[in-house]
């Protein structure tokens, strides 16, 4: 179980794998300047709820992770992240076997 440390004490618990899927969509967002929201559901195991905090390049924002090796990313996985994040609800950390579905019924309609 990684951490993204958002600010500079406020810390979130999410898994390695979603995370490092997290850090690439999240970080090719950054590096064009954009600020978005980034939400996601608390598992019932953590006590339920959701979580919604608004990423921009000014706030520092750190990635730690607790395995030492790097999960194979899943590029529909980062995709399907990245297209959520052009909504108005911003970002959404969908789980990995609903990407393809996302995907299929989100369709990128060309400029």
């Amino acid at each position: 179980m990684g951490e993204l440390i958002y600010g500079a004490e406020t810390s979130y618990e999410m898994e390695d794998r979603t995370l490092a899927h997290v850090k690439v969509a999240a970080g090719a967002k950054l590096r064009r300047q954009e600020s978005f929201y980034l939400s996601w559901v608390v598992p019932a195991a953590n006590g339920s709820g959701r979580v919604s905090i608004w990423l921009s390049p000014a706030i520092p924002l750190q990635f730690h992770f607790r395995g030492n090796t790097s999960p194979r990313l899943n590029p529909v996985w980062v995709q399907a992240l990245e297209l959520t994040a052009v909504s108005d609800r911003g970002m959404i950390v969908l789980p990995e076997k609903e990407a393809e579905a996302y995907i299929r019924e989100h369709p990128i309609v060309p400029a």
